[in-house]
């Protein structure tokens, strides 16, 4: 565990949100790598693109600093440097289809494979992911669920995971409408439904956007910053990349139970 806040004070937790995809979900581990080369196609197909290696760095860096917001923000970042590189501006939902139609192609089997119990849940989840929502659930916490991935999907890979019984309803994904859903205003619907103080709301995510919209309401901020490749020890990109957003606390999965609890309670 990372402390970043040494000053770091909790209250009295009430409500916990949870981003989903890479936070206790990994059933879209390697989007990355289906995003980027796509963009970087899309990219080099334009009248006045640069190097293949500039343009692919290009891609990698907007994705990554886009990463937790509504996958349609990437998309519409991909058609405002298709514009800049003389090409034709298109709705942006074309290239989410087009992206969402390849990772679907890659992950298929981990879907139809949790469905009919050949692959075990554990299997795609960060380590110890059980384990705290069985915890803070003992704590008698209101827990929440923000994803940024379309709201269909969310729900369908949730309970993939066994994971639908811990949210109940309270679990929130983009739509085709990106402007009637943001993790911010989800956030601040939470405090004001239940009248919060900062300090009374944690944030678990492994992405700027939700660690940012958690701060930005004075909310504990604690960033997941688990290695999907080994599942061991601290991914140290994870970790610069939370540092910079402000994380109060990093670790590197829910496995150490103890420490997280004795961290909030």
């Amino acid at each position: 565990m990372i402390v970043n806040n040494k000053e770091l004070k909790i209250g009295n937790i009430h409500s916990v949100v949870f981003d989903f995809d890479g936070t206790l979900s990994l059933i879209r581990k390697g989007w990355q790598e289906i995003m980027t080369p796509y963009f970087t196609e899309v990219l080099m197909n334009t009248p006045n693109h640069g190097l293949l290696v500039e343009e692919s760095k290009c891609a990698r860096e907007f994705i990554d600093l886009l990463t937790g917001k509504q996958t349609i923000y990437q998309c519409i970042e991909l058609d405002e440097q298709v514009v800049k590189r003389g090409g034709k501006s298109i709705n942006p939902l074309v290239y989410k289809n087009e992206y969402h139609k390849r990772l679907l192609e890659k992950i298929n089997y981990r879907r139809i494979g949790l469905a009919d119990g050949s692959i075990k849940a554990n299997d795609y989840m960060v380590p110890g992911s059980v384990k705290v929502l069985e915890m803070l659930k003992t704590h008698g916490v209101d827990l929440y669920l923000a994803s940024g991935t379309d709201e269909q999907y969310v729900k369908e890979e949730v309970e993939l995971l066994g994971l639908t019984k811990y949210f109940d309803k309270k679990i929130y994904g983009a739509r085709d409408d990106y402007k009637l859903f943001s993790k911010a205003m989800v956030i601040k619907k939470i405090i004001s439904d239940n009248n919060l103080h900062g300090s009374s709301l944690v944030g678990f995510g492994d992405g700027y956007v939700e660690i940012e919209n958690i701060k930005e309401v004075g909310g504990i901020a604690i960033g997941v910053a688990t290695n999907e490749e080994t599942m061991a020890g601290f991914d140290e990109w994870k970790v610069k990349r939370l540092t910079r957003a402000k994380a109060d606390v990093i670790i590197e999965d829910f496995n150490n139970i103890i420490e997280i609890e004795k961290l909030l309670f």
